[in-house]
């Protein structure tokens, strides 16, 4: 589904039951900041930039990143012990939320997933 709005959309995505080798891959997280915006119809004006950090309470590597667009940005962050990942796609462009969501769990394996669309500027 499209939306229309003044500004932008917010979509926060959180995905569950997720492969933990793809949530602790560089390589996976860097792969979708590179490819996601251009297939959702957006500019990308930086590359992504991707690290591996460890949270003091685990034992596993999360993997967080994140990229510019010209329309705003996209930002993820992965926890391969709760086999879970938490999304951002801020854009001030219309794009496909349902396509977005699909290419995120099938890159992720996820098994399940909850969503928020937050339309932005509505007062702008």
């Amino acid at each position: 589904m499209e939306y229309s709005q003044k500004f932008g959309v917010h979509l926060i995505i959180e995905l569950y039951g997720c492969d933990v080798g793809d949530l602790m891959s560089i390589n996976k997280v860097y792969d979708i900041l590179r490819v996601l915006p251009s297939s959702m119809g957006m500019n990308t004006i930086t590359l992504p930039y991707v690290v591996k950090w460890l949270d003091k309470d685990t034992k596993l590597e999360g993997v967080s990143g994140f990229t510019m667009i010209a329309e705003s940005h996209i930002s993820i962050h992965t926890y391969p012990e709760k086999r879970g990942l938490f999304a951002d796609v801020f854009s001030c462009r219309n794009f496909h939320i349902k396509r977005c969501l699909d290419k995120f769990m099938k890159t992720f394996k996820a098994v399940n997933y909850d969503k928020k669309v937050i339309k932005r500027g509505l007062n702008a």
